[in-house]
């Protein structure tokens, strides 16, 4: 039967010094479409002890990404026909600290998510005043400014490509804040809701923010949603020196 010849990075820092690749044959089923498909085929009938993490199936939750054959994909939609071989190499993400094989902690991204205050800002009302039945109308065209922005799922792909970001897995936890948080300030401040741009100013103006960014756009490269982060740091850079409504 014919085969693919997955490469897996192990690495289990209870037990390993090093990380090591191990090789596993898996037979070309009709079952098997995706990468995710793969390795599931792989913990069920050889190797129980690999380690990925994944959960909606559907490219929502983010959870699965990880690198194939050196590049961030999610395995739930990366369809093994598409890579052109039958030699796959699988990796975890990089920057990130290995939790154990595939899987790495995603903390220190959440972290600088959280740092640019991710949520709609509203400070003319009181949460007192708000009639349960009232609305935050947006019009279209405003919705327009910033949409794609909001199809971000926190997998993390951006982050590990950038080569401004720190490498979280050496410990570096300083620095640029990165793409995924910056696009995520800018997709907030550019909502007709929000009134909390220059609340996030001191955090993305900072040595650490929007001019950090040295525009290799990486980060719009592997974007497994299609977003652009590239496009808002420089959207947010433009906002940071004129002011948000120009």
């Amino acid at each position: 039967m014919a085969e693919y010849t997955f490469t897996i990075k192990r690495f289990d820092p209870v037990k390993d010094k090093e990380p090591y690749e191990k090789v596993y044959k898996v037979p070309k089923l009709a079952s098997i479409v995706t990468i995710l498909d793969a390795l599931n085929y792989i913990k069920e009938n050889i190797d129980s002890s690999l380690s990925y993490r994944h959960s909606c199936r559907m490219a929502i939750c983010g959870s699965c990404a990880i690198r194939v054959n050196g590049k961030p994909a999610l395995a739930c939609i990366t369809k093994i026909v598409h890579l052109g071989t039958d030699f796959i190499k699988l990796e975890p993400l990089a920057k990130y600290p290995v939790i154990k094989d595939l899987v790495v902690d995603l903390e220190p991204f959440f972290e600088k998510h959280k740092s640019v205050k991710p949520f709609l800002i509203n400070k003319k009302e009181s949460i007192f005043d708000i009639e349960p039945d009232s609305e935050l109308k947006q019009a279209p065209e405003d919705l327009e400014l910033y949409l794609q922005f909001a199809y971000c799922i926190k997998c993390g792909s951006c982050y590990s490509v950038c080569m401004g970001t720190p490498d979280l897995s050496k410990g570096f936890k300083e620095g640029f804040i990165g793409p995924q948080a910056l696009a995520q300030a800018y997709r907030y401040s550019f909502d007709s809701r929000d009134e909390g741009f220059e609340d996030r100013l001191d955090t993305v103006a900072s040595p650490e923010g929007v001019f950090r960014c040295h525009f290799a756009a990486s980060c719009s490269a592997v974007c497994g949603k299609g977003c652009d982060p590239a496009l808002a740091l420089q959207l947010l850079r433009r906002a940071v020196i004129f002011g948000k409504k120009h």
